[in-house]
């Protein structure tokens, strides 16, 4: 259970480690579903330009070799592209940070946890900061029996930081576990040990995502079905 000093500490490291980040909650009047560009070209089409501000994005990876930690990858790359700092809450100590280069781990903030319950609250108190645009949830690792563990008002909660922040939450999960997720995407891709000696920009664009729930307005990948990146 996070004590009341881990709560300060995590905030003081906000604070000392983007002291002047630009966030989108001074934008009050930009669409819910303005997208930041993930740089996967289908996938921001999907998605209507990219993950939706201001929302919960759920990707579910039900198997080992889909694709989630490319995809994870893929997006620190690309914030640190467009020089934005980025929260992953890494929900069992599985993120590996190897091949990453030092400017791209600088604007991240890596948060290391155990068990489901203890990465949701370090997502509480992140969201809460309004420090970073874009938070990573990491939950794909975790035991079944801690997911159903998760209250969902404790998702409507993370919902609500979301929009009033204007933030993004994207949670990778086994399976769907965020009843209010505002989009949902299922990852469709299967490599093999063949793909490991690829480089990772290029298995990054044979991502392949099914898109499964949108609540943001109309959208026609859900009539097509599946968005391949590249």
């Amino acid at each position: 259970m996070k004590t009341a000093s881990d709560i300060i500490q995590l905030r003081q490291v906000l604070a000392e480690r983007f002291p002047n980040v630009c966030t989108w909650k001074e934008e009050p009047h930009a669409p819910a579903h303005a997208g930041w560009p993930t740089g996967l070209a289908s996938l921001d089409a999907a998605l209507q330009g990219g993950l939706p501000k201001g929302s919960i994005t759920e990707v579910v990876s039900s198997k080992s070799g889909r694709g989630s930690a490319t995809l994870l990858r893929a997006l620190l790359q690309q914030a640190h592209q467009a020089r934005q700092p980025v929260g992953l809450i890494d929900g069992r100590d599985g993120f590996d940070p190897e091949g990453l280069s030092q400017p791209v781990l600088h604007r991240l903030l890596w948060v290391r946890c155990q068990t489901a319950d203890e990465a949701i609250k370090a997502a509480d108190i992140v969201m809460r900061d309004r420090n970073l645009p874009l938070v990573a949830l990491d939950l794909k690792m975790n035991s079944p029996g801690q997911l159903r563990k998760i209250s969902p008002t404790a998702w409507y909660r993370l919902q609500r930081l979301a929009q009033q922040g204007g933030s993004i939450l994207m949670v990778l999960s086994p399976t769907a576990i965020v009843g209010c997720a505002d989009a949902r995407l299922t990852l469709e891709s299967q490599f093999t040990l063949a793909d490991l000696g690829r480089e990772p920009a290029d298995i990054a664009l044979h991502l392949k995502f099914e898109l499964t729930r949108w609540t943001l307005g109309g959208n026609a990948a859900l009539e097509t079905g599946v968005a391949q990146a590249g």
